[in-house]
């Protein structure tokens, strides 16, 4: 399953979870757009997963993790494999 197919059964997921409905979401996005995404016919800006996330009050990266199939032991892995990248990052001199 590509992470294209599973942003929605993701943000479905983490929506249910925490016991939201999809008009839960109006403050920042209708129903109709909410049902658009969990259905997989539009996808959002970063900007607009911050948005989703801040209603169900997780971080945009739990999104993620669920959108690529991990669980807390996969999850454990990225997180280490993105500090060494980060970490790596700030060794690279500044152009």
């Amino acid at each position: 399953m590509t992470a294209k197919n599973s942003f929605p059964a993701a943000l479905r997921t983490l929506r249910k979870s925490r016991g939201l409905s999809q008009e839960a979401f109006s403050e920042v996005s209708s129903r109709t757009y909410m049902s658009s995404l969990e259905r997989g016919l539009k996808n959002p800006t970063l900007s607009k997963v911050d948005e989703l996330c801040e209603v169900m009050q997780v971080h945009p990266l739990t999104l993620l993790a669920l959108t690529y199939g991990l669980d807390a032991k996969g999850a454990d892995k990225l997180l280490a494999r993105v500090q060494r990248e980060l970490a790596e990052l700030q060794e690279v001199p500044a152009e």
